[in-house]
C-alpha cells in the first residue's frame, strides 16, 4: 500500500466512515446488536488452506462503506476467516470522538485556522478518550467476528506514531489483545529511539510490534529495530518489497522470508511490478510478485505467517472491493491447492 496508509490524524476514520450508498444506509439500519445476536452471517468464510492462513487487511475495502458490522461482511462474502483489522471503524464503534474533518479519498480539504484549531482539540480529546476508555467494546467486537467465523490476528491503529502519547500506545496493544491479535502493525521508525519504545511497551503488553515498509524495504531495513527487543517484528509487504527494485529481486525475497521466518509475524501479498517495469499494482498474475513462490514456501515449511491480501489495483468496472479481494483469495487458494 502506498502512502496513503500511513498514519495521519487528519485522515482518520478515512473512507471506512462515510456513508456512500442504500446498501449501506440498510446495513446500518440494522444496528450493531441485530449483528451480534441474529443469524445474520449464515455461513462461516475459510480461507485457511492446507495450512496456510491467507487473510486480508480491512483497508482493502476502503472504496466502500465501513463501520465495524459491514467489515465483517465484506469478509465473509470475499470468504477471508481471518484480518489484520484497521482501526478506525473499530474505535469508531467504541464510542471514540468524532473526527471534524472525516476525510474521503479525492476529497480537498481547505485549512484555515479555525480548522486547524478544532484539530488540535480533537487530538486532545481522542488522546484522553483512549487513555481511559474500557476494553469491553473491542471484547464485544472479538466476539462478534469470531461467531461469524473470522478472527484478528493483526490491529492497525492510528495510535503509534512518535506524537502519541505512552498511554496511547498502551491502549492500542490492549484493544489488540482485547480484539485477539496477536500484533499491531505500524510503519518502520526511522527515529530508533521511537522503534525501541513500542517494543519495550510491546514486551509489557505481550504484543508483537509488526513494522511495515514500502520501498525502502532492504533485506537489512529492519535489522536494527528486531535487534532492539524481540517484540519488535516484521511485516513484510512483498509487493513493495519487490517495487523498490535494486538488489531486491524474486530470489532474495524468498530468501528474506526464509532466513527471516520467525521474525515475521504477518505479511502483506500483493502484485505489483518491478521497479524497471513502473513499480505498478496489478491484478494478481500480472505483475512481478512471486506470488506462487511464496505461497508454495508457506505452505511447504508451514512457517505459521498470515499471508494477508491488500487489494491495491484499480478495481475494473462493475466490480468492487469485495469482489476483488475475492479473486485475490480464489487465486492464493489456486496455488496452495495445486
Amino acid at each position: 500500500m502506498q502512502n496513503s496508509k500511513k498514519s495521519n490524524p487528519m485522515h482518520s476514520r478515512r473512507a471506512f466512515l462515510y456513508q456512500g450508498s442504500l446498501a449501506s444506509i440498510g446495513l446500518l439500519l440494522a444496528g450493531k446488536s441485530a449483528y451480534a445476536t441474529s443469524n445474520f452471517f449464515a455461513t462461516n468464510p475459510n480461507s485457511f488452506i492446507n495450512g496456510v492462513q491467507v487473510g486480508a487487511i480491512t483497508y482493502s475495502f476502503r472504496s466502500m462503506p465501513g463501520s465495524a458490522t459491514q467489515l465483517l461482511q465484506y469478509c465473509i462474502d470475499s470468504n477471508i476467516s481471518a484480518i489484520e483489522l484497521m482501526g478506525d471503524a473499530i474505535e469508531e464503534y467504541a464510542g471514540a470522538p468524532t473526527n471534524p474533518v472525516p476525510w474521503i479519498p479525492g476529497m480537498k480539504i481547505e485549512w484555515t485556522d479555525e480548522l486547524r484549531a478544532k484539530i488540535k482539540a480533537y487530538q486532545v480529546d481522542l488522546a484522553k478518550w483512549r487513555e481511559t476508555v474500557s476494553m469491553d467494546k473491542f471484547v464485544e467486537i472479538r466476539k462478534m467476528y469470531n461467531k461469524a467465523g473470522v478472527s484478528i490476528y493483526a490491529f492497525k491503529p492510528n495510535a503509534l506514531n512518535p506524537t502519541n502519547t505512552d498511554g496511547e500506545i498502551e491502549f492500542a496493544l490492549k484493544a489488540a489483545k482485547s480484539l485477539g491479535a496477536k500484533s499491531v502493525t505500524v510503519e518502520l521508525p526511522t527515529d530508533l529511539k521511537h522503534s525501541k519504545r513500542l517494543g519495550d511497551l510491546g514486551q509489557k503488553h505481550g504484543i508483537y510490534i509488526g513494522y511495515h515498509a514500502h520501498t525502502q524495504a532492504t533485506d537489512n531495513a529492519w535489522d536494527a529495530a528486531l535487534d532492539q527487543s524481540p517484540f519488535n517484528s516484521m511485516n513484510l509487504d512483498c509487493g513493495h518489497y519487490i517495487a523498490a527494485g535494486g538488489a531486491n529481486t524474486k530470489e532474495t525475497l524468498i530468501a528474506l522470508i526464509q532466513s527471516k521466518h520467525d521474525r515475521i509475524t504477518s505479511m502483506h501479498i500483493k502484485d505489483r511490478l518491478n521497479k524497471t517495469n513502473g513499480g505498478n499494482n496489478m491484478p494478481w498474475g500480472q505483475g512481478n510478485t512471486p506470488l506462487k513462490e511464496i505461497l508454495s514456501l508457506l505452505k511447504e515449511k508451514k512457517f505459521g505467517i498470515p499471508a494477508t491480501i491488500e487489494l491495491e489495483y484499480d478495481i475494473p468496472a462493475g466490480s468492487d472491493a469485495v469482489k476483488e479481494t475475492r479473486k485475490c483469495m480464489e487465486y492464493a487458494k489456486s496455488i496452495l491447492t495445486s
